[in-house]
C-alpha cells in the first residue's frame, strides 16, 4: 500500500469511530462479501448488485454503514483544511449550497460551514446506524417501514460529502496521490446507489460531470469529443490538476484517474 494509501487509511485521521460488524452476524459475512468482490477486481457495477439469496435491506444496510466509515474517512484526510475560514458555506462551488436542518435545533434549513455541517452530519448518521429500531442487528428483526427513507436520506447528504470535497478539497487529496481511491470510492457509491435507486437522479447533479471523466478500462473517456477541448468538469479542481500530452496526441486527460 502506499504512502498516501495508509494516510488515506489512518485511524488517526478518522473523522469518527469506525462503525463495525460484530464478527459471526449475518451482517458480518454480508460485509466480508461484499469487501471480497471489491478486493477481487470485480467491476464495480456488479460488485453492487445483489447476491443470490440475500436480503436487499441487509445488503443495502451493510453497505450505508460501509459508505459512513469510507467517507468518514475521506472526509478526515481533509478536515484540517476544510475551516471556518475556508469553508464558511457548506457548498459544492457557486451553484450548489447545502443547508442544515434536524428536529432539533436547527428545525428550518440553516446556512453553516462546512465543518458546522460535517459534524452534525456525521453526528446524526451516526445516531441513526446505532438505532437498533431503524438497523436491527439481530437475525430475524425486520426492518422499519422508515428503513428505506431513513437510508435515502443518509446517502443524500454523504453524496455531499463527496461534493464539497472534490470541489473544494481536490487538491489536497492529489497532493496526497490519493485521487485513484477517492475517484474509486465514489463511483462505487454511484453505482450502488443507482443500482438500488436510493439518491435521485437531480440530487446527483454536481458530479455528473466529474463521472464523464471517471472512464471505465476500454470505454471512451467523452463520447462527445474525445476530450479534444475540456470535458464538462472542466471548472473542477480535478480537473484543474491535469496532465497535458505530447502536443501531437492533442488531447486533455485528467491525472491519475482509473
Amino acid at each position: 500500500m502506499s504512502h498516501a494509501l495508509k494516510q488515506v487509511f489512518n485511524k488517526d485521521k478518522t473523522f469518527r469511530p469506525k462503525r463495525k460488524f460484530e464478527p459471526g452476524t449475518q451482517r458480518f459475512e454480508l460485509h466480508k462479501k461484499a469487501q471480497a468482490s471489491l478486493n477481487a477486481g470485480l467491476d464495480l457495477k456488479v460488485a453492487v448488485q445483489l447476491p443470490p439469496g440475500e436480503e436487499q435491506n441487509d445488503w443495502v444496510a451493510v453497505h450505508v454503514v460501509d459508505f459512513f466509515n469510507r467517507i468518514n474517512l475521506i472526509y478526515g484526510t481533509i478536515s484540517d483544511y476544510c475551516t471556518e475560514q475556508s469553508c464558511p458555506i457548506m457548498s459544492g462551488g457557486p451553484k450548489y449550497e447545502y443547508r442544515w436542518q434536524d428536529e432539533h435545533k436547527y428545525r428550518k434549513p440553516t446556512a453553516l460551514s462546512a465543518p458546522q455541517y460535517m459534524n452534525l452530519l456525521m453526528d446524526w448518521i451516526e445516531v441513526q446506524i446505532n438505532n437498533e429500531d431503524i438497523f436491527p442487528t439481530n437475525v430475524g428483526t425486520p426492518f422499519p417501514k422508515n428503513f428505506l427513507p431513513v437510508v435515502k436520506k443518509i446517502l443524500s447528504r454523504l453524496f455531499r460529502v463527496f461534493v464539497h470535497v472534490y470541489i473544494h478539497h481536490f487538491d489536497r487529496i492529489t497532493q496526497m496521490g490519493s485521487e485513484a481511491h477517492v475517484n474509486t470510492c465514489y463511483k462505487h457509491f454511484y453505482y450502488f446507489v443507482k443500482e438500488f435507486n436510493l439518491i435521485d437522479t437531480k440530487e446527483l447533479e454536481p458530479l455528473l460531470a466529474c463521472l464523464v471523466c471517471m472512464r471505465e478500462p476500454g470505454t471512451v473517456s467523452h463520447p462527445g469529443c474525445g476530450w479534444l477541448k475540456p470535458p464538462p468538469c472542466a471548472d473542477f479542481p480535478c480537473w484543474k490538476t491535469r496532465t497535458t500530452p505530447p502536443p501531437l496526441q492533442g488531447v486533455w486527460r485528467m491525472a491519475n484517474v482509473t
